[in-house]
């Protein structure tokens, strides 16, 4: 009797031993299931994902790779894992519009925004007596006007300045100030790399004034659509001023880099970029437009010439 109970015990032992490895297998089986199952359908992703970019078609699926990656670094950004933490998300204009009717300096010189294309620029040149930072931007005012000759020094400094043309007060309403292109670039006697524009805003690159008289129709016939329509250009003409893109250019002339003279108010409006000339570094590029021509032209000028300013929005790139 005693090796009956054996036997048995034996033979239930032997069973579950085969159940427990039995349902090893299977879960081992659906576990490889599972994960082959998931391989394909991330394969059939990425491979719909590169099919549809060759034949130019909207994929309908959930996620792709691109997806993947700018949910992650949202995560990212909100928990401050691995990247420096933030408190709010930059504003970027949608489809170009600005995102404010109006900024303000740190003056507190209140200026009109204007959406053109993908881009959001002032509408006024700038008037700001300061960076930023609170630096003090310095004013030049030697030179006799118009001539601007006599004790003058304008030309004479490596470091950002700001003038007026001609030393009117009334031009500085008009026009606002001249700024050489050390202010552009915010290089001050206590520092530089300071920020001319409010926050969250630049003086526009080569490259950004390119992108807006393209958007404009090409620099031929750009000017015309920047152009303010206003007395203030020269009498009896404004060549095909219209100011469709809201930009509103007026003619505020310049101040001469070699002799500090002040020349071609009412006739031309020159506006400096940020970019500095590669092929002459002591030169930067501007655009200027004029009062009986319809164009909008490129050139560099050398870095202590008085030019005008306009700022345009900081887009906000993931």
């Amino acid at each position: 009797m005693g090796l009956f109970f054996i036997f048995v015990g034996y033979k239930i032992s032997l069973n579950l031993n085969f159940l427990k490895m039995k349902y090893k297998i299977i879960t081992i089986i659906l576990l490889a299931i599972l994960l082959q199952t998931n391989a394909v359908y991330v394969s059939a992703q990425i491979l719909n994902s590169t099919d549809n970019k060759e034949l130019g078609t909207k994929r309908n699926a959930t996620y792709n790779l691109e997806e993947i990656k700018v949910r992650w670094k949202k995560a990212a950004l909100e928990n401050c894992t691995g990247v420096p933490c933030v408190t709010t998300t930059p504003t970027t204009p949608s489809s170009g519009a600005c995102p404010t009717s109006t900024i303000t300096d740190i003056d507190g010189n209140i200026y009109n925004t204007v959406s053109i294309g993908t881009q959001c620029w002032t509408k006024e040149n700038l008037r700001t007596t300061k960076y930023t930072d609170g630096t003090a931007i310095p004013l030049n005012s030697t030179g006799t006007a118009p001539l601007g000759t006599s004790g003058e020094n304008w030309s004479s400094n490596a470091t950002g300045e700001r003038t007026v043309y001609q030393h009117s007060s009334g031009n500085l309403t008009d026009y606002g100030y001249l700024y050489n292109w050390f202010a552009v670039k915010g290089i001050s006697i206590s520092g530089s790399n300071k920020n001319i524009c409010p926050t969250g805003w630049h003086v526009a690159t080569d490259a950004e004034w390119t992108v807006l008289t393209t958007y404009l129709g090409g620099v031929s016939v750009a000017g015309g659509k920047m152009k303010a329509i206003s007395s203030l250009w020269a009498a009896g003409s404004n060549g095909g001023a219209t100011d469709e893109s809201g930009f509103s250019a007026l003619p505020g002339g310049k101040r001469s880099d070699s002799n500090g003279l002040f020349n071609e108010g009412v006739q031309y409006g020159y506006f400096w970029s940020s970019t500095e000339n590669p092929s002459q570094s002591t030169t930067g590029f501007y655009r200027y437009v004029w009062y009986n021509n319809t164009a909008v032209d490129r050139s560099s000028g050398n870095k202590k010439s008085g030019y005008a300013v306009r700022c345009i929005k900081t887009q906000f790139v993931p």
